[in-house]
């Protein structure tokens, strides 16, 4: 591989200070950015100019490249000493190497321990599970056991929670050392409430007089029950809003009351008085708009 002289890619001094680095870097940067600088040549100095910066304003990679001494000139061909990689160890010093595009020196000199340690870090193996959780739960938030495979886990059920959301539980997935396990949420059947995202919805029986005449009506919701006013003249199917009843994440959802009309039995001799009465006084034909 060639050697790379950072020192003269940023045009200073061996015994360059740290602000003398950064200001020789600050100002090549600018000027041979390829959003500023079109000339064809400019991205590869540019490439360079990133590279030596990236050793030396770090501390210990400037002291290990520093460690070669004067080396062999730019260009020439050049080995790492023997034991390099024993010797020096930048895996927690590496900043940006990974998204950069480096020379081969660089990954020689400062990468090679880092690959290691990610080909080794890529051998954890992290899992994914879908769990069925109460909708009530999403509303105070809970803890609550779940077994997998072979073991028992303790997941803790934040408030707010939607289903779709995922929980990260650190550690508990496969591979060695192990990966971790992502639980994406899914609510069991609520025997009141239906939810789409934070929103909630729910059938909520009235008789034919409160649609008509209009009521305050007793209305059920997770956190406790609300009067709901239905308009006079309701119709079957007609849906009211309870803002901010739905799922209390940090913007709570509303809760969606789909209005359905009970018929009382006409099984009683006074119950069957009172629809004779009906049929007899109400001018009421619900098939009027099928008849020609």
């Amino acid at each position: 591989m060639d050697f790379k002289d950072y020192y003269k890619a940023l045009g200073v001094d061996r015994k360059a200070t740290p602000d003398e680095i950064k200001k020789a870097y600050r100002q090549l940067a600018r000027k041979f950015h390829p959003d500023l600088n079109k000339d064809k040549a400019a991205e590869a100095r540019f490439k360079d100019i990133n590279e030596a910066n990236e050793v030396l304003s770090d501390d210990e990679k400037r002291k290990a490249y520093d460690e070669l001494g004067n080396g062999p000139q730019q260009g020439q061909q050049f080995r790492p000493p023997p034991n390099w990689n024993q010797q020096h160890d930048f895996r927690a010093q590496r900043q940006n190497t990974q998204e950069a595009d480096f020379s081969d020196f660089f990954e020689e000199l400062f990468a090679a321990r880092a690959k290691q340690e990610e080909a080794r870090q890529r051998q954890t193996q992290d899992s994914h599970a879908r769990i069925a959780v109460s909708l009530r739960d999403s509303f105070a938030g809970a803890t609550r056991q779940i077994n997998l495979g072979n073991k028992t886990l303790n997941v803790k059920i934040p408030k707010g929670l939607i289903a779709g959301q995922v929980i990260r539980l650190k550690g508990q997935g496969g591979g060695q050392p192990a990966g971790d396990l992502y639980l994406e949420v899914e609510f069991a059947p609520d025997p009141l409430y239906r939810a789409e995202g934070k929103d909630l919805f729910i059938d909520l029986p009235i008789t034919p007089w409160e649609a008509a005449l209009g009521a305050d009506v007793k209305t059920p919701t997770p956190t406790g029950s609300i009067m709901l006013k239905v308009p006079p003249n309701s119709v079957h199917g007609k849906e009211l809003r309870a803002k901010g009843k739905g799922i209390s994440a940090a913007e709570p959802g509303d809760l969606h009351v789909r209005l359905v009309i009970v018929l009382p039995k006409g099984d009683t001799p006074k119950a069957k008085e009172i629809y004779e009465h009906m049929a007899r006084d109400l001018a009421f034909n619900p098939r009027a708009k099928m008849e020609g």
